[in-house]
């Protein structure tokens, strides 16, 4: 087999070294219980990952010239299920499948000061009862959830309840009574942040109203069109009368998004501008996700992958985890936990990922066990709408990998922060450099590439089998060479890890304090070498600097 160098500056870079021998990185079978604070979440916008489908490339006439990247690339579920049966994401210790929203988007587009745009990111929504035909079709949408299910691997989709898509010449505006389209926001205070507009014309649902309103005309129409308005009536009117809710537009969508609960069975949803609404509408949307969730699993018994309940991640932006329950608007704090969330984005990770690793993962061991017990963070190094990610010009690849795979709370993996996809594209403005389609071609044709892939999944699967590395007990047993044990325990399941890093090269000994009995027998995950504990310490001979232990 042909011997793969890699220049010794990368090796520094990444904190590790790495065989020169390439190996297939193996995936330990596991009966390991699924736990959310430990989710492995693989991050996916949808247009930007794999066209599966090229026939669905152009829908709508969206045939505009757009601002680079600002355009539909092709990207579909269908392209997501063909990297699913390849097993890219199971060899990746993915848990999770977030996309981003797959419903119909307005037909045209806006420039909104950075290039003409089409609504490929799915935050502009026209319909929410429809998928948008260039992401693909409900039966792709079943296919996915099934074979993730199959995979042991969950499906969160993108709720967004703030606001529709633009308006243009072909996308007429909602009602007054459901929308509204000034002012726009100030961001200074609790109240400039919820009763205005995100931007100019990006119509702002009136969540806070709880007043009766009649459908859209233009849904009407559309519905009668399409040959499904007596079924959507029927439903929507056993909805209110089952849940006492007014017909107001947060229930209207709430009930929209619920349906891909029941149809589907997804597992959870990542809630879009959470901090623009009144608190209390993700309370009522949790409680309408939950008793859909219920209902699924009640006429779905054999699909029913355990007994975790639906889960809800907010998007508070500008949320980090040293606020803890809070999110502070300068004005006013709300606990967003206590409205509807079991997790929130943490916005700072991308920050303290610049501190060595006891200040950073002894920091969120003590918020996470203590004030957000029970709760959780999602933690990320870089996403679609965050223009400081932790390494922008992917110098450090293998250092994200360890520490966002590493820390205690859910890792959000990025599509591309494990293959080091470029997130600087020349020529393009704004978010849109975030958002470039995957690099599957470089990935072929680069062994430093594939190397951090290798790293990323060796993390990932070790994340994956031990519940204890997100959610478990932190503790330092020795600082030179770094060395710490996560202890996971829930009810008669329990899970304990000892991870080493920055270790030399060759031989070497771990110590493994009290973590392990005398005489336990353990696998390095990294390695796959095997070792005894004797007097509190294991040794090992590999060619890598970390060491990920566990019990054989």
């Amino acid at each position: 087999m042909k011997k793969i160098l890699i220049p010794f500056a990368l090796l520094l870079l990444s904190g590790l070294t790495f065989a020169q021998n390439k190996t297939k990185t193996k995936i330990a079978p596991t009966k390991t219980p699924f736990v959310w604070e430990n989710a492995n979440v693989y991050f996916i916008v949808t247009d930007r990952f794999k066209n599966g489908d090229p026939k669905n490339d152009h829908q709508f006439n969206r045939n505009q010239p757009t601002g680079k990247l600002r355009g539909f690339e092709g990207g579909d579920i269908r392209g997501i299920i063909q990297k699913l049966d390849e097993g890219y994401f199971t060899k990746l210790g993915i848990t999770v499948i977030w996309m981003t929203p797959i419903v119909e988007q307005i037909h045209s587009g806006v420039d909104e000061g950075t290039g003409y745009t089409y609504g490929f990111h799915g935050y502009w929504t026209r319909d929410w009862t429809a998928l948008d035909p260039n992401f693909g079709t409900r039966n792709d949408l079943a296919e996915l959830v099934a074979k993730a299910h199959a995979r042991g691997i969950r499906i969160m989709l993108d709720a967004v309840i703030n606001h529709t898509g633009p308006v243009t010449a072909e996308d007429s505006v909602y009602p007054s009574e459901w929308v509204r389209t000034s002012p726009k926001c100030q961001y200074n205070s609790y109240d400039t942040n919820i009763n205005c507009t995100l931007v100019e014309n990006l119509p702002d649902v009136k969540t806070e109203s709880k007043a009766n309103v009649e459908l859209p005309p233009f849904l009407v129409e559309k519905w009668k069109k399409e040959g499904r308005y007596e079924q959507e009536i029927k439903e929507l009117d056993a909805f209110f009368k089952q849940t006492g809710y007014p017909r107001a537009p947060r229930y209207y969508i709430m009930k929209w998004l619920a349906d891909y609960i029941t149809d589907f069975g997804i597992d959870g949803y990542r809630v879009d501008t959470a901090k623009h609404t009144t608190e209390d509408v993700w309370a009522d949307f949790k409680q309408v996700c939950d008793q859909a969730f219920a209902t699924y699993k009640k006429n779905n018994p054999k699909k029913v992958l355990d007994n975790n309940p639906f889960f809800t991640v907010g998007e508070v932006y500008g949320y980090y985890i040293g606020g803890k329950q809070f999110y502070d608007y300068g004005d006013k704090k709300v606990n967003y936990f206590e409205n509807g969330f079991t997790g929130l984005i943490n916005f700072d990770f991308r920050n303290e990922a610049k501190m060595t690793y006891e200040p950073l993962f002894s920091k969120y061991n003590t918020i996470l066990q203590n004030d957000l017990k029970g709760h959780t963070v999602m933690n990320y190094v870089s996403s679609h709408d965050d223009g400081w990610p932790f390494d922008k010009k992917r110098e450090k690849a293998f250092e994200s990998g360890t520490k966002l795979l590493l820390a205690p709370g859910i890792s959000q993996v990025y599509y591309g922060d494990e293959t080091a996809r470029s997130l600087d594209i020349p020529g393009t403005q704004g978010d849109a450099t975030l958002r470039s389609m995957m690099n599957w071609n470089e990935l072929k044709n680069s062994t430093y590439r594939q190397a951090v892939l290798e790293h990323w999944q060796k993390l990932g699967n070790f994340r994956k089998n031990h519940p204890a590395v997100g959610a478990g007990v932190h503790q330092q047993i020795a600082a030179t060479p770094y060395t710490f044990s996560r202890i996971y325990q829930n009810g008669a399941y329990s899970d304990a890890v000892v991870i080493a890093l920055d270790v030399p090269s060759g031989e070497k000994t771990i110590e493994t304090g009290q973590t392990f009995p005398e005489g336990t027998i353990l696998r390095d995950a990294y390695s796959g070498k095997i070792a005894t504990v004797k007097k509190g310490k294991v040794s090992l001979n590999t060619d890598y600097m970390i060491v990920l232990l566990e019990k054989k």
